[in-house]
């Protein structure tokens, strides 16, 4: 739980070594950090990125996903409450 509890995640791991986390956010502004690559896939809901090296925010929604590089930070503006699943890559 992060932020309060305004974004949960739960992670699942698997016999191969991989790990995905599920989890929900809240309405609301967010700055994450990573040390992996990682796939960000919507679920459900809106979203506004900006990742990396980047000035620009890109509208994501359900059904749609992102890509953000090992060791970075990017960040979110969460429009409606929203479901992704985050696959290390």
């Amino acid at each position: 739980s992060y932020f309060d509890g305004a974004v949960t995640s739960r992670t699942v791991n698997f016999s191969d070594g991989s790990k995905k986390t599920l989890g929900f956010m809240l309405p609301g502004e967010y700055e994450f950090g990573t040390a992996a690559a990682e796939l960000m896939e919507i679920t459900s809901g809106e979203l506004k990125v900006k990742l990396p090296e980047s000035d620009v925010w890109v509208s994501i929604k359900g059904g749609e996903s992102f890509d953000v590089p090992a060791n970075s930070k990017f960040q979110v503006k969460v429009l409606t409450i929203t479901d992704y699943c985050c696959s290390y890559l």
